[in-house]
């Protein structure tokens, strides 16, 4: 997954301007929502998904990086994560998300198997 957890890995296929909002998301062992808000921003790049009734309805907060595939014909994207890891990940925090470093280093580290995001 690499270091710049908060980036689209070069080799997914994101495409500057590309709205993935409604896309699937696909985890490493199966469907697990659909991405209700992204951001693009250098270094701050992220999706929102909704998991639904999958785990109640929770949203999940996963960084650019986590994504390996983006499939822009069927509208989906797969990430690099099972199920359980992201079920698992810390509570999405909707009122800190956008500005709290505290906040990205916990997701980003989560995503990183302990060591500290580059922001």
């Amino acid at each position: 997954m690499g270091t710049r957890i908060w980036n689209y890995q070069e080799t997914a296929g994101h495409l500057e301007g590309l709205d993935l909002v409604g896309y699937k998301v696909e985890a490493s062992d199966g469907h697990i929502g659909r991405i209700d808000r992204h951001s693009a921003e250098v270094d701050s790049s992220y999706v929102v998904v909704d998991t639904g009734v999958w785990i109640f309805g929770r949203q999940v907060l996963l960084p650019a990086g986590t994504i390996a595939r983006i499939d822009t014909e069927e509208q989906k994207v797969w990430v690099d994560a099972t199920k359980d890891q992201i079920k698992d990940s810390p509570e999405f925090r909707p009122d800190k998300h956008t500005d709290d470093p505290d906040y990205y280093n916990l997701i980003g580290g989560y995503y990183l198997g302990g060591f500290p995001p580059i922001r």
